[in-house]
Parts: C-alpha cells; sequence; structure tokens
C-alpha cells in the first residue's frame, strides 16, 4: 500500500485558508491520506459523489458505496472562494491540507435516499446531514507528519500499518471483525466459527463518533484486552483500532465497513445481522442481500454472513437455526434494554450470554455512569 501523503507547513504557497475540521472531517482526511478508502484518495466532487450515491460505484467503475464528502456552511464558501488549498485544523494544531478543486451544493436529499436509505429525521445519518453544511469541498489531500489522529487507547489505527503487522505474522487468510459494542457471546461464537477457516482473525472496532447511547470507547476496549486474554488464542487473533465514524447507513455501511477493512490487509469480513443498523430502518439481513449487487470478486473481499446466534440450553452450547432445532423458550437471549437495566442494577447477566469478566466491566462502567 503507497505510504501516506505529507506535507510541511512551510512548503505551501499562498492563497492559503485555514479551517477548523469536525472529528469527522479529520477521519475522513486521515483514512484517506493512509489510504483506508483506496481506490479514493480525496474528497469527492459533486459527478462523483452522485454516481456513488446512485450506483455504488465511481464514474470509473470501481466499487463504492458511500461517497467521502467534506460539508462546509455558505459563510465558510464564500471565505474559500480565492483560495487553492485550505490548512485543516486539529484544534490549534495543523492536521493537512485540503487542496481545493471544487466547492458544490450537496445533493442531501439523493444522499440521504440512497446511502441511508431513508429521509426520517429521526435517524442518526439523515440528522447528521441535515445539520451540516449545504456545501462540500472537493479535492485531494495530504497530512502533516507531526500531526496524529487522536483516538482512544494506543492500538495500530493506520491501514498500513495494520496490514503490515498482518504481514509479521505471516497471515495469507485473514477475517476481519468490526465492533462498535462489547463482544458477546454469540459475537465470540461467530468470530471462532470464522477463524477455523482463516489463518488470523482481527477484531477492529470503531474508535471514532457513535452515537452517544453506545457504549463508550475506552469501556469497551478494556472489554475487548480481557476477552482476548481469556478466550481467544494469541498466536491466531490480533486487536487493531478502526479510526472511522459511524454513519449507521446498515447495507450500505456493510459494504463500506468491508471495502475499507480490504485496504487493512484482510480477505474476509463478517457481516452479521443487521450490519450498521439502527433502529427499524433496515431489515436483519438488508446487509447480507446488499452484496448479491455486486459481480462475484468485485468488492476484493470475501463477506462472511451470520444468521441469528443464540445459547441453546438443550444443546448446551452456541448455535443458530442451522445447528437448532429446538424452540425459543430454550434460547437464552437479552434485549439491549434489558442487559443495561441489569448492568445498572448490578446484576450479573447468564453465562451463557456474556463472559463473567466482561460483565464485570459492564457493570462498573454502568455504576460510574449512574
Amino acid at each position: 500500500m503507497p505510504a501516506a501523503t505529507v506535507v510541511g507547513v512551510g512548503e505551501l504557497s499562498p492563497p492559503v485558508a485555514s479551517y477548523a475540521a469536525s472529528f469527522r472531517q479529520l477521519s475522513d482526511l486521515y483514512l484517506l491520506a493512509e489510504g483506508g478508502y483506496a481506490p479514493i484518495r480525496k474528497f469527492l466532487n459533486s459527478v462523483e459523489t452522485r454516481s456513488v450515491c446512485q450506483s455504488m460505484h465511481l464514474t470509473t467503475g470501481e466499487p463504492w458505496s458511500i461517497p467521502p464528502v467534506f460539508p462546509i456552511d455558505s459563510v465558510t464558501r464564500a471565505r474559500l472562494a480565492s483560495a487553492d488549498q485550505v490548512v485543516l485544523m486539529d484544534g490549534d494544531a495543523p492536521a493537512g491540507i485540503l487542496r481545493i478543486e471544487d466547492i458544490f451544493p450537496l445533493e442531501k436529499d439523493l444522499y440521504a435516499d440512497t446511502v441511508f436509505r431513508t429521509s426520517d429525521g429521526s435517524h442518526p445519518g439523515v440528522r447528521w446531514l441535515a445539520g451540516a453544511g449545504p456545501y462540500s469541498i472537493a479535492g485531494t489531500v495530504e497530512l502533516f507528519p507531526e500531526w496524529e489522529l487522536d483516538v482512544p487507547g494506543s492500538l495500530p489505527i493506520s491501514p498500513r500499518d495494520t496490514a503490515a503487522l498482518i504481514g509479521d505474522r505471516g497471515w495469507e487468510t485473514v477475517v476481519g471483525f468490526q465492533t462498535r459494542n462489547p463482544i458477546h457471546r454469540a459475537h465470540e461464537f461467530c468470530t471462532k466459527i470464522a477463524l477455523e477457516t482463516a489463518d488470523g482473525l482481527v477484531i477492529h472496532p470503531v474508535l471514532g463518533e457513535t452515537k452517544p447511547d453506545d457504549t463508550p470507547p475506552e469501556v469497551r476496549l478494556a472489554c475487548y484486552d480481557v476477552l482476548l486474554r481469556n478466550y481467544y488464542s494469541p498466536d491466531y487473533v490480533m486487536l487493531a483500532g478502526f479510526p472511522g465514524w459511524m454513519r449507521y447507513a446498515g447495507p450500505r455501511e456493510a459494504v463500506f465497513h468491508a471495502q475499507i477493512r480490504k485496504n487493512y490487509g484482510m480477505t474476509h469480513f463478517i457481516v452479521g445481522r443487521d450490519h450498521a443498523g439502527v433502529g427499524s430502518h433496515y431489515g436483519p439481513f438488508d446487509a447480507h442481500r446488499i452484496f448479491s449487487e455486486f459481480l462475484p470478486g468485485e468488492i476484493g473481499i470475501e463477506p462472511i454472513f451470520f444468521d441469528f446466534v443464540h445459547y441453546c440450553r438443550t444443546c448446551e452450547g452456541m448455535a443458530s437455526k442451522k445447528t437448532c432445532a429446538h424452540p425459543r423458550e430454550h434460547r437464552v437471549h437479552l434485549s439491549g434494554s434489558e442487559l443495561r437495566r441489569m448492568l445498572r442494577e448490578g446484576r450479573m447477566p447468564p453465562r451463557e450470554f456474556t463472559r463473567p469478566e466482561v460483565a464485570e466491566i459492564l457493570i462498573s462502567a454502568s455504576r460510574e455512569v449512574s
């Protein structure tokens, strides 16, 4: 994978402007420059954005499902009208350069209807889009070498670094698991089943912005650490970080997540039930079906699909409908609200649902919030 493009502040020539970037914009800047969004290397223009929205392909024919855009308001657009490049600021620190090719009206209705497949204001992605500026900057990006993206933990987050670590381990077939939640027994089951068919597994949690009611990344990282130390083989599993932010775009984001993991050096990608979904905006298996809209091998990474997974008291183990025919009353399942209530009350969830070490971390964190 090509090295990240970097530039020094002193190398810039006028006209130059500066802009206080949001975390989401900085995250996209980082992933574009580091090759996480390859083959895309820049914030897209109106033609490419429309092409991705309408067809899930670039105008060059390459597949991509969510266009990277850089929304700005009208005041910023006027201020940047005479600038050729803009320094993107992370607080007081210069993070990188966006070389302006165009500033265009963002077709928000098209974006919402195609990427999020809804215009419902209760959808967090639609809500973000509605609050974003009406214009978007198109252009190539470069990073300042002294800048680092601020995400929790100390995990490798660069696509190049993660791919290199995979190479150092000699893994040729690598399963990636995207997660924004603590890993419970069903997740553990899916990752271990997938690992049986590959050389290695990368647990790849989102470290960027998620919904306010999602488990904080610091808590999740503690859960991943204790789970991997006690229940996975260290020779075949690696924990790395994904510095992106959640769009909650369901099917479209499942493809997006898969293609990004290819750029991180993974060859297979787990797509679970309602991947990247939120509320009732998507069907439980819409994220599976969307992959059939691409030609075989077109995306460049092999999806692995999992159905509902549960613990069966009669089977005495984790199972799915393919391996267990016992009725629902034999299965251990907790709703999210029920689990959160148990944690707030300091009650240990069933061992069949989550490992006790993970539950203890979640209970402690829930007490601190309360």
